[in-house]
């Protein structure tokens, strides 16, 4: 949770180190913009928006391990985003328990699809575990398009600086290929295959757990932290171009009216549309124009 004993300098009573595309960044501004805090936003940039700031010294003296979001509270950082959302939750009275309940049974069912929809640890160890794990294989083809216009010397700084060298390999071998010859390299097929298989089965188990509770949130009546959780999940499945893959043409109708409520939140307008930038729609755009044109390349990915 929060790091006491850690101090970063800060300006405001709370402050959000975050990316535009980031998923978990993403997470932690519609939390908050239920929660209505404000905040001072310090963006920072990830090699697939455009350079590596995120391993830059300045950012590596706020969290070494060179990730983002990092919430700051009174100077003290908290690093994970399911911590981040849980302590917001913690602070805020009123609105955080509707967020959060305090009722235990409750509780531990929005826990648990809090957990579902997270990106813990390595994303390509136990792909499938979790719904958050599968989407940085479907992410896949969305990089090859948003990596197109970053400098290949950007992308070679990571294997100096970043914590973990498989994403600079995995990017370099993006902006290599390109999308049209994506389909040339087995493991990455077989990565977006498996993760395909496995976002399919936790889709079903969210629409049964809709139908559970009655709806329209996954906790009944109450939106809650799962619903914030899974919002950007399904957010990035569209940018990505999966939609129609997954709950399009009759499909899941539960998961589809469920996506349709929660763009209709102003969280979501404010948090996740408002913030995407023209890099990422242009790169969303030459996605689905690429698969719409090049049949070939929507069945390697589609099935």
């Amino acid at each position: 949770m929060i790091r006491p004993d850690i101090d970063v300098p800060h300006e405001q009573e709370w402050e959000l180190w975050h990316n535009s595309f980031s998923l978990c960044s993403k997470k932690v501004r519609v939390c908050l913009a239920e929660l209505g805090i404000s905040y001072a936003s310090r963006e920072i940039q990830l090699v697939e928006t455009g350079w590596y700031e995120n391993i830059s010294p300045r950012f590596l003296a706020i969290n070494p391990a060179g990730t983002v979001p990092v919430l700051v509270h009174r100077g003290h950082p908290v690093y994970e985003s399911h911590d981040q959302i849980v302590y917001a939750s913690d602070q805020v009275g009123d609105a955080g328990v509707e967020l959060l309940p305090r009722d235990p049974e409750v509780r531990q069912l929005v826990e648990h699809w809090m957990d579902r929809a997270s990106l813990v640890g390595d994303p390509l160890e136990g792909r499938s575990q979790r719904a958050g794990h599968c989407v940085p294989g479907l992410t896949v083809p969305l990089f090859a398009t948003t990596i197109a216009g970053t400098p290949v010397f950007e992308i070679l700084k990571g294997f100096r600086r970043h914590p973990d060298r498989k994403r600079p390999a995995l990017f370099l071998l993006l902006k290599a290929l390109g999308l049209r010859r994506l389909p040339r390299v087995a493991p990455v097929i077989d990565l977006i295959r498996e993760s395909r298989a496995g976002m399919a089965k936790h889709l079903d188990a969210v629409s049964a757990q809709l139908e559970a509770s009655g709806g329209p949130w996954i906790a009944g009546p109450r939106f809650t932290l799962a619903d914030v959780s899974w919002m950007v999940l399904l957010d990035r499945l569209v940018e990505a171009d999966w939609q129609r893959c997954f709950w399009g043409e009759g499909q899941r109708p539960r998961v589809a009216d469920w996506w349709e409520r929660l763009q209709g939140r102003p969280s979501f307008r404010v948090a996740v549309e408002d913030v995407r930038t023209a890099g990422i729609r242009e790169g969303i755009a030459a996605l689905a124009a690429e698969k719409s044109s090049n049949a070939a390349l929507r069945e390697a990915l589609e099935g």
